[in-house]
């Protein structure tokens, strides 16, 4: 446990059990935990990850759900009931669980004292109660605002919309004395992770929690424990890589609108664009019954409604989401900046394909450079997306770097690799890794990896958070300076104690926007 977990934890213990709301049994039903222990959770956005999110705290009680899009509610609680009856195909591949990952190696000694502090919860029991008894009577809403006012009994609030959502809705909600878990990445703006940071340390009775699962696997903290023990010495460059949004959402395409009637389109690169934006537009279509299309725009500005943002698209959209940085960097990024107390950069850069300033671009790279720290020497870490990766070491022999994302360390010892999410850490040479053994444990281990009932657990007091906002804001503002940089057009020196960028005046106007009246961060 670092010392920043350790003194949260300390004072959160100190103030929180007491504040839970008391559950009757009967709403529980037989056979569950007692009510005492029940957090009265709401979520706010339950299409994909959002669903995954709210499944992993079905054991508590569910009191509201807020979704823009009726239909996405729909489609969530068909899949919450079709769990309980799957398919003879995907019973006997997946069973009743989650769907979790296939272990890579035997868990750790550490792990599985953890474990055993608590049973691992039921899955299918837990959908179970949910489909059978809350699930007909949770209030629905489509305006978190509306929630948050009417809705008293609500202990903690799961946010799970699209980024540019993320900041105002759990602002709000802390506001109120709601402790939150917030979907990666934290927010849309650098401005925005300082608000947080700053909300989070002044009522640090509320537990929060980012959603970048990968902080509490098992492997993860081997990982750190390989690279803060020595394993590969002093570690002066790292590459990040992810293969996103390859074969996940669209990038690098033009906003769709109506072609100019006053010139013939030319079959240039301009031209093309052009007819891909004019052939989007002739197929959009209304607003979908159920959907809030102005709710959906939130804080962001006032875009007309197209299929190509919503549903899960608008991660490639500059006005919603931050591209692969945003979505993977939390998984990636993660592990480097959390073994190795990376901080803020001193400069950034970022390189892509070509970009209109509304969509992502296909692929970029951004070199982040880091100052030493204490005895730690200065790191140059590079992160690579769109299918771009770096050199294969050549300690890899045959092997091959794994195309979906992974991590590598360069140290003056050697090299270690992790995939995606801190899994399967593995040193280079093989040598290395073959006469270097398990890494003494300095890490607590969370029980099952249950990222989601950790935030729970701690809530009751029983253990810190894993990813709480005073480390995840950090992490989000160094993955959200990559994007600055994408935007500003410019490499940028920044000076993280100012917030500003030195080298650019005009840059620091993608720190942050004005948002919509109405959605004002508060």
């Amino acid at each position: 446990m670092t010392d920043m977990t350790r003194r949260r934890f300390v004072h959160t213990v100190a103030g929180t059990g007491a504040a839970l709301t008391i559950v009757p049994r009967h709403v529980l039903g037989k056979g569950f935990q007692a009510p005492s222990d029940t957090v009265n959770v709401a979520a706010v956005g339950i299409g994909g990850r959002g669903g995954s999110d709210l499944r992993g705290v079905l054991s508590q009680n569910i009191t509201a759900i807020c979704d823009v899009d009726d239909s996405q509610v729909e489609s969530r609680f068909k899949t919450y009931q079709m769990a309980l009856n799957p398919p003879p195909s995907r019973s006997a591949t997946q069973g009743g669980g989650r769907g979790e990952r296939p272990p890579q190696r035997p868990p750790s000694q550490a792990q599985l004292d953890a474990n055993a502090r608590r049973p691992k919860m039921d899955d299918t029991a837990d959908v179970r109660k949910f489909v059978e008894q809350q699930m007909p009577n949770a209030k629905r809403y489509k305006d978190y605002r509306e929630m948050l006012e009417k809705q008293k009994d609500i202990d903690a609030v799961i946010v799970a919309t699209p980024d540019h959502m993320h900041a105002a809705i759990a602002s709000a909600a802390m506001s109120l004395g709601k402790h939150v878990y917030v979907e990666k990445p934290l927010c849309w703006s650098v401005k925005e992770a300082r608000h947080l940071a700053a909300k989070a340390r002044d009522n640090a009775k509320l537990v929060t929690q980012m959603g970048n699962q990968g902080h509490s696997m098992d492997e993860a903290r081997t990982g750190y424990e390989l690279i803060t023990g020595g394993a590969i010495g002093d570690v002066h460059e790292v590459h990040v890589w992810t293969n996103r949004p390859l074969g996940f959402w669209p990038q690098g395409v033009p906003r769709p609108a109506p072609a100019p009637s006053d010139a013939k389109l030319p079959w240039n690169a301009k031209g093309l664009d052009a007819r891909l934006a004019a052939a989007m537009a002739s197929d959009g279509g209304p607003v979908p019954p159920g959907l809030d299309w102005d709710l959906f725009l939130g804080a962001g500005p006032v875009i007309e409604y197209h299929p190509i943002y919503h549903p899960f698209n608008w991660r490639g959209w500059v006005d919603w989401g931050q591209g692969p940085l945003g979505d993977m960097g939390a998984h990636l990024i993660d592990h480097p900046f959390w073994s190795l107390k990376l901080g803020f950069p001193t400069t950034i850069e970022t390189i892509s394909t070509p970009f209109n300033g509304a969509s992502y671009p296909d692929a970029t790279t951004t070199y982040y450079t880091f100052a030493a720290r204490g005895n730690m020497p200065a790191v140059k870490l590079t992160w690579y997306d769109g299918g771009l990766m770096p050199a294969k070491p050549e300690e890899l022999g045959d092997e091959q770097l794994n195309a979906g994302g992974g991590v590598l360390y360069v140290g003056s010892k050697g090299k270690m690799i992790q995939d995606t999410y801190g899994l399967n850490p593995r040193l280079l040479p093989a040598s290395l890794q073959e006469g270097s053994g398990a890494p003494k444990a300095v890490l607590p281990r969370i029980p099952h990896e249950d990222h989601h009932m950790n935030w729970i657990d701690a809530i009751r007091g029983r253990e810190p958070a894993s990813s709480p906002f005073e480390y995840a804001t950090q992490l989000t503002e160094v993955m959200l300076l990559g994007i600055v940089s994408l935007r500003a057009k410019t490499k940028l020196q920044y000076d993280a104690q100012g917030v500003r960028v030195t080298n650019n005046v005009a840059a620091n106007d993608f720190l942050g926007r004005d948002p919509r009246k109405g959605f004002e961060l508060k």
